[in-house]
């Protein structure tokens, strides 16, 4: 691996953010992000990078890379959780390994949008169709860790409702938001889209900084608490992206040849969601520890993959 290339990751001022919400836990600062602010951003993260993909998308012909690009999405975010289940199953309850699989096979769209950062440092470009692969990532894997704490636990499996929870995976506001921004920027007039361009791209890696800096707040608050489960919890919450990361970013090249969109391939099988999935697992699995899945995602996952993983992962794209 290239080290040159993991300090120029290390030193990005977006990740120096996250790292300074960390510090401000650990010394005990006032310093906060008021949860409104967090969520408008939030909200402008998943409405720029989709306005943007689908800006992209309206300028380049429907091919079939595209097609295999989005079926090979759907097949990653369904098939992940399944051997992460049955992997932590042997060790823990099959509610929190459903929680947990789900998590590793759903993907993180701040993650996704670190990435994009990533990629634009290295000189390196992504295609708009991406940005629907990641949208469709994100319910399936929601859909496979219900059913199979479903199958394997008959106490969730009396009271789960499984279409309350088909509803919340695909109407959840990071898939509505990203989805939606993604179909308004194919069909938007081209002179019309260029009217909010500064506030699409000249200002997002400022939010982004601000919100990494939030993310790092609430990394700093879970790890105290997270500590108390083990070293198990944090090896698997390193490992299991280091696998699928490299996995999928060795695989990638049977789907596209182009190094941005098999590099995007990599994060988001790498990535864990802390968002969107919690939210589901919370309705849906009320009997799994919150305070396994969403630290495990939040503050062992995440931090890995923007320090460690991403040149990780463009290594081996690079050697395949």
């Amino acid at each position: 691996m290239d080290v040159g290339l993991l300090i120029s990751n290390i030193t990005n001022p977006t990740l120096l953010f996250f790292l300074l919400g960390i510090l401000a836990v650990r010394v005990k600062s006032d310093l906060e992000i008021p949860p409104s602010t967090a969520k408008f951003i939030s909200l402008y993260l998943l409405f720029s990078i989709g306005f943007k993909g689908g800006q992209e998308l309206a300028h380049h012909p429907f091919t079939s890379e595209i097609v295999w690009s989005c079926l090979a999405g759907l097949i990653i975010a369904a098939a992940i959780p399944v051997y992460v289940f049955h992997a932590l199953r042997r060790w823990i309850s099959a509610s929190d390994a459903g929680a947990i699989a789900a998590c590793f096979g759903s993907v993180s769209a701040v993650t996704f949008v670190a990435a994009s950062t990533y990629l634009e440092a290295q000189g390196l470009t992504f295609g708009g169709h991406m940005v629907a692969v990641m949208a469709l990532m994100e319910s399936p894997a929601i859909i496979a860790g219900v059913i199979l704490v479903m199958m394997y636990d008959e106490e969730s499996r009396a009271s789960l409702r499984l279409g309350t929870v088909l509803h919340h995976a695909l109407t959840n506001s990071s898939v509505l938001m990203i989805i939606g921004s993604l179909v308004i920027g194919i069909i938007s007039d081209e002179k019309a889209a260029m009217g909010i361009k500064p506030f699409t791209t000249d200002m997002f890696k400022g939010f982004l900084a601000i919100f990494l800096l939030e993310m790092g707040l609430a990394t700093g608050n879970r790890l105290k608490a997270f500590r108390e489960q083990g070293w198990f919890y944090v090896a698997v919450g390193v490992v299991i992206p280091v696998i699928n990361g490299c996995t999928v970013g060795w695989a990638s090249q049977f789907v596209t040849h182009d190094p941005g969109n098999r590099f995007m391939f990599a994060v988001l099988a790498a990535s864990a969601s802390y968002i969107a999935v919690p939210a589901a697992m919370r309705l849906a699995v009320p009997k799994a520890d919150p305070g396994l899945y969403i630290p495990m995602a939040l503050g062992v996952t995440f931090p890995f993959n923007i320090t460690l993983g991403m040149p990780l992962y463009q290594w081996v794209i690079s050697v395949s």
